[in-house]
């Protein structure tokens, strides 16, 4: 049996109203900033619970814009996560900043205990990683911000409706960024992201940025950049976007049958699931003993497992410079030999969740673990 890991084929191999919606687009020529993008940027905002949302061209894009609308500079410090993305620290390093890294905790996000020691007088911004569709604890976050006065871009490009208390990742800071890339759980079909904001200041500010700063076709009133969401994918994202609470409640499930299954098996260890947390499983990673047999052992079988990431950033060669060595965030590295990602997605059948299950069983009680 073969369980794959990209749910693209199902999500949009039977969508007629889809396509209908395109080819009516398309006779318009509203092709930039059009009204599908302005009805997109609205319902994502309702969605999320913030005021404004602002359309640009990837989820990277989405964290340097903000970052800029701060008016990050060179030299200047940005606090994040140590396990990340590369895009959480290119958005940082493109603007010449500094990330500066904070170990993990077995949420996968910040350990946010660790934040203050890492504050100097160049601390800029915090940029919490929403990570696998945890929150960061952005309840202590907040308190942190407050007493520092340092504000905060949570990127939030894993993190989809997920929320801490009710309140929705991308509602608790200055910025929300997120990513609508084809494999994350609100997905278009090419790069995309966006940005969530309260603030009208700010929202007026990334409405020029993302558009070469132009206040119409002959007047530049700022230095800007070229980062418009594309008004096609609004319309992809416009169809989508009612599945949106479906879509994270489907993974919720899954991850609650998956979680009732392997902890029965010894060798497995669950991360914890905080009460009022609502963790939406863009990853569903778990630790697993003899990881690295496990995971050759899975692809065998057919099933698309992962590793979410095998090295953190910290010690790729791109940051060299930064002058980490091996054993700088423990808990980081820690990760990297005992976490394993299985498919969780909405288009995921009881019968393959079940594969998945009875393949780990039989792995560890072929190998006596």
């Amino acid at each position: 049996m073969r369980v794959r890991y990209s749910y693209l084929k199902q999500q949009f191999s039977n969508c007629p109203d889809l396509w209908s919606k395109l080819k009516k687009f398309v006779k318009t020529g509203d092709f930039t900033l059009g009204k599908p993008l302005v009805e997109f940027e609205r319902k994502f905002a309702k969605l999320i619970g913030s005021k404004y949302a602002v359309g640009v061209n990837s989820g990277t894009d989405a964290i340097k814009l903000s970052l800029k609308t701060l008016n990050i500079k060179p030299g200047d410090e940005i606090i994040t996560a140590a396990n990340t993305f590369v895009a959480t620290v290119g958005a940082i390093v493109e603007l010449g900043a500094k990330p500066v890294f904070v170990d993990c905790d077995n949420t996968f996000c910040m350990n946010t205990d660790l934040v203050e020691r890492k504050i100097s007088k160049k601390t800029k911004a915090i940029v919490p990683v929403h990570f696998t569709g945890y929150m960061a604890n952005m309840v202590k976050l907040k308190k942190i911000s407050k007493k520092y006065k340092i504000p905060i871009i949570e990127d939030a490009c894993q993190s989809i409706l997920g929320s801490i208390n009710n309140k929705n990742a991308g509602t608790w800071s200055e910025f929300g960024a997120f990513s609508l890339h084809p494999l994350k759980n609100i997905n278009v079909w090419s790069d995309g992201g966006i940005i969530t904001t309260n603030n009208t200041k700010f929202y007026k500010h990334l409405k020029l940025l993302r558009n070469h700063g132009l206040i119409d076709r002959d007047t530049v009133k700022i230095s800007g950049y070229n980062s418009r969401l594309d008004t096609l994918q609004a319309v992809v994202g416009n169809w989508l976007l009612p599945k949106a609470k479906f879509i994270a409640n489907k993974r919720i499930s899954n991850a609650k049958y998956y979680d009732h299954k392997f902890s029965k098996v010894k060798e497995i260890t669950i991360p914890p699931r905080p009460k009022n947390y609502k963790i939406v499983f863009h990853l569903y990673v778990l630790f697993a003993k003899k990881r690295d047999k496990l995971l050759k052992y899975c692809h065998s079988k057919g099933i698309e497992a992962k590793i979410h990431y095998p090295k953190p950033m910290y010690l790729q060669e791109a940051l060299k410079n930064l002058k980490h060595k091996k054993g700088d965030f423990p808990v980081t590295d820690s990760h990297t030999k005992k976490i394993i990602t299985f498919p969780c997605d909405q288009h995921l059948s009881l019968k393959e969740m079940n594969y998945v299950v009875k393949t780990v069983k039989e792995f560890y009680k072929k190998h006596n673990y």
